[in-house]
């Protein structure tokens, strides 16, 4: 496994709508866990291949806790539901963080890394996350939808106001 280089605004490929992934194999295996290493390293929650400079729709999402990591290929939200704001943060935006407002409660319909399609509903924190790496296969940055960008030292007293 290697660790890939992150993708950095303002670079256009993190703007540009991912092609369907129609072969999976072992290069999209060697990719997922290529693009999982690099998350884990650069201490991310989630990544999305256009992050790593592939503009195919393949994304990740680890929360670090028991549901394990979430790989999701030509993901797609079927349902929405609820509203809540929250600060978001970005590898492609190092050390900017911005308040996020995003549906609480989503569906999900994806396919593995074998081609088997799947449906997973999903919540709060882990709905966002979802939402955050899917907006990146439709070229959508988290940044055009911050309502208040959030400094670094807010940060840490930020879920106590």
């Amino acid at each position: 496994m290697a660790i890939l280089e992150i993708v950095k605004h303002p670079d256009e490929r993190l703007e540009k709508e991912c092609s369907t992934v129609t072969e999976f194999n072992e290069k999209l295996h060697t990719l997922l866990d290529n693009m999982f290493e690099t998350m884990v390293e650069r201490d991310g929650v989630g990544i999305a291949a256009p992050q790593v400079g592939i503009c195919e729709r393949v994304a990740i999402v680890d929360l670090d806790d028991d549901e394990g990591t979430l790989e999701m290929i030509n993901p797609s939200l079927t349902r929405k539901k609820g509203s809540a704001t929250d600060v978001e943060g970005c590898l492609s935006f190092p050390g900017i963080y911005g308040e996020v407002e995003r549906p609480e409660m989503i569906v999900l319909k994806a396919q593995d890394r074998n081609g088997k399609w799947f449906e997973l509903e999903a919540d709060d924190y882990l709905a966002r996350a979802i939402q955050h790496e899917v907006d990146h296969l439709h070229g959508v940055l988290f940044t055009a939808k911050v309502t208040r960008f959030v400094k670094e030292e807010e940060l840490e007293g930020y879920g106590e106001r």
